[in-house]
């Protein structure tokens, strides 16, 4: 049975007593009351968590359980954040290349992304054609300033689109393309079998948002289940011991990816 929500906010400096109320050592209270007021204690609550004990709905921490440790799950979930980002954008990258110049060169058209004739649904084509049209006409890139004066096209070419549209647009674009035999060859570049090629793009994508939103990446559970690789081409992890809703599943795809994406340092 759902109840109207009733909670009031509560400033940092008011959750000091309640938090030691409950347990939390907290040494430097000012300390602590400025972290909560730069990072929120909704966010920060995640962290605070693991140091509850159980029942964790009595909300009352562990013996020795104090704010310093919540702190430094904090500091390390932001470096792993940044680390992860960084790889996942060497991938992206490559992806976007990759993709533009295997599809174009296949399809010897390169305005392939904006041609409903290439994709499976209509309705998605679309969707993606308004997005691409938004993101054109409010870009102040200089090439697409210099592709609407100097050309009477409606849009430029793809690896150009490619540059200005976001992330899970191209993968979207990607997994609605009709031909199943150009897909193998983007998924062929790396290694991998067009259906777990397919799903790992998702999966960076979600783990890229997460990162990209500065969303907890640590002891986070991600419902998003990727295919696991058979027959790998390069070093691989055993998934019948390897959790593969965890985030730690997600790090070895982009270690894996990495190894074919060996042109970016």
């Amino acid at each position: 049975m759902k109840i109207n929500y009733s909670k009031t906010c509560t400033l940092p400096q008011d959750l000091i007593p309640l938090l030691k109320k409950r347990g939390l050592s907290i040494s430097d209270e000012q300390k602590a009351i400025s972290y909560l007021t730069n990072i929120g204690y909704f966010r920060f609550s995640a962290y605070l968590y693991p140091l509850l004990k159980n029942p964790k709905e009595d909300h009352l921490y562990k013996n020795g359980a104090n704010f310093n440790m919540a702190l430094d799950m904090y500091r390390f979930d932001r470096k792993l954040r940044i680390l992860l980002f960084n790889e996942i954008e060497k991938i992206e990258v490559a992806i976007r290349s990759t993709m533009n110049n295997l599809i174009s060169d296949a399809l010897g058209d390169v305005f392939w992304m904006t041609d409903a004739r290439n994709f499976f649904s209509s309705t998605f084509f679309t969707k993606r054609l308004s997005l691409i049209h938004s993101e054109i006409e409010k870009s102040n890139e200089d090439f697409i300033v210099h592709f609407k004066n100097s050309y009477t096209n409606p849009y430029p070419p793809s690896w150009m689109i490619a540059e200005v549209v976001s992330f899970g647009v191209l993968c979207k674009t990607f997994n609605d393309l009709r031909y199943k035999s150009i897909q193998k060859k983007v998924a062929d570049y790396f290694a991998l079998p067009l259906p777990v090629f397919s799903s790992w793009i998702v999966s960076l994508l979600s783990l890229r948002n997460l990162c990209g939103h500065h969303n907890r990446t640590w002891n986070k559970e991600i419902p998003m289940i990727s295919h696991n690789l058979n027959n790998p081409r390069y070093p691989w992890i055993n998934p019948a011991v390897t959790d593969m809703k965890r985030v730690y599943f997600r790090i070895c795809i982009i270690k894996y990816m990495l190894f074919r994406d060996n042109g970016q340092k």
